[in-house]
């Protein structure tokens, strides 16, 4: 429930009644009163008629059934009659879909649920296994919390997976309230909802949310509407069908609305065929409002309506900005819609590939493991040091040749290490360069004992360790 609905349901609940408003209190605060249906300034945000509910799943799951694609995790939802097993095939595949895109996952996830089909051989896993899989697929910390609650369910709860989204998202880490919606809806049948990114944007559509979509006010919405709408006697693929509905029709830039199996449930739609807006009567025209430029937030509970009236701007808080109004050349493209992303931080870091000749004359390179928190956590790298933005060529070589004589025993001469050239690597919150440089070391070399993590090896064992994108991008 969220915090809005919360206060207001718990309101009437101390005071059995509607809440008046008590004497002088400031137009600016919020007001709480009863009401036997939604307001009509926020009613074209609504999903309030019954039929209308109705409609839009009897339109979205029989196009569902006939247009999803076939990918190997509904398979095994559809088909495994063990239930832990089960939920743990939802759960493998929704971590690995965070910020990752479908084409990208299959053939992960393909190699995951061979190597460890069920929760105990994951378990039973090491750290190095579970990043060497998982190398490439971006966001590392994922196999480790997925591998860390593998470990605790079997450890703490005799191997099996709880059974609702509120107890998945209590007890296992890493798992968060879109991830146990997921499984509970897919895997035991819980008639929850789910919000992820494209969830999103086809419920801003079809209702005309334009107000960030990233606020913590507008998330809160978009839940209470996915849990309103949820079909109860399907409830995984109505929830995977809204997903499928936003990855291959109602997509970012341009949709294919003509194939939209909701489409007369869509206002943005509504909007761009008409030139405008449904028709929302005046603020002022609201029933008994106290005064003009009153927000009305409304929500549906099981015992009544309740309705939030808030003193400020006359504009409704869920429609766009008035500063950023309908731009009729976007369409439904309008919505949703989101602050502004902050900008990656920028990062350089001075790189090198220590290369020697094996016993067998086939090149061998340095590689050392990152520290086990932060970053890249446990993954494998040339080494490599943090050097300050604006850093002179020859100091970047010293500090860069100092270090290398840390993991080396011996000294190391700057000048000897040969510049290759620069990497860059986008993360979601740093613009990494890589300044790249090589040195080729002459005979065998024997590494200082005394820091443990670092081995040599071949091109091929290179490629075959748990080493990042960008790494694979030096070499």
């Amino acid at each position: 429930m969220s915090k809005l609905r919360a206060a207001a349901v718990g309101g009437l609940r101390r005071s059995g009644r509607r809440a008046a408003s008590p004497a002088g209190q400031s137009r600016k605060g919020a007001l709480l009163r009863g009401a036997s249906a939604p307001t009509p300034l926020l009613a074209q945000h609504l999903f309030s008629d019954p039929a209308e509910i109705q409609s839009l799943r009897g339109n979205l799951l029989p196009w569902y059934d006939k247009c999803k694609r076939d990918l190997p995790w509904r398979t095994l939802a559809a088909t495994e009659s063990d239930a832990d097993r089960r939920g743990y095939a939802v759960w493998v595949s929704e971590i690995m879909l965070q910020q990752t895109q479908v084409a990208t996952v299959i053939d992960y996830y393909n190699r995951w649920m061979q190597k460890w089909p069920t929760l105990q051989a994951l378990a039973q896993a090491s750290l190095e296994e579970v990043n060497e899989l998982w190398a490439g697929l971006g966001y590392y910390s994922r196999g480790k919390r997925l591998q860390e609650a593998a470990k605790k369910v079997v450890s703490e709860l005799d191997g099996r997976m709880p059974r609702t989204a509120e107890l998945l998202q209590k007890l296992l880490p890493g798992v968060g309230r879109y991830t146990a919606g997921a499984i509970a809806s897919i895997s035991y049948g819980q008639a929850t909802g789910v919000v992820d990114g494209n969830v999103i944007r086809v419920l801003c559509r079809l209702r005309c949310i334009g107000a960030d979509s990233s606020s913590p006010a507008v998330t809160d919405w978009l839940w209470d509407m996915a849990n309103a709408v949820v079909d109860r006697s399907r409830p995984g693929d109505f929830n995977q069908a809204l997903m499928e509905l936003g990855a291959t029709v109602c997509v970012p830039k341009a949709p294919l609305c003509g194939e939209c199996p909701v489409k007369k449930q869509c206002r943005a739609r509504h909007r761009k065929l008409l030139g405008k807006p449904i028709p929302v009567p005046d603020v002022e025209d609201c029933g008994k409002c106290m005064g003009r430029s009153l927000l009305h937030l409304c929500f549906l509970s099981p015992t009544a309506t309740v309705t939030l009236v808030f003193a400020g701007v006359g504009d409704c808080p869920l429609c766009p900005p008035a500063a950023e109004p309908w731009d009729s050349s976007l369409g439904v493209t309008n919505f949703p819609r989101k602050a502004a992303k902050k900008q990656p931080r920028a990062a350089r870091t001075a790189t090198c590939v220590l290369e020697r000749r094996g016993c067998h004359g086939a090149p061998e390179y340095l590689i050392v493991q990152r520290p086990s928190s932060g970053l890249l956590a446990g993954l494998w790298e040339f080494p490599s040091l943090p050097v300050a933005q604006g850093l002179q060529e020859e100091k970047q070589r010293e500090v860069l040749a100092d270090y290398l004589q840390a993991w080396m025993g011996q000294p190391v001469a700057a000048e000897g290490l040969q510049f290759i050239g620069e990497v860059v690597h986008i993360f979601s919150h740093i613009h990494q360069t890589y300044v790249v440089y090589c040195l080729l070391l002459d005979g065998d070399v024997t590494l200082d004992p005394s820091p443990s993590q670092s081995r040599w090896v071949t091109e091929d064992e290179f490629h075959a360790s748990a080493v990042s994108t960008a790494m694979k991008k030096v070499l």
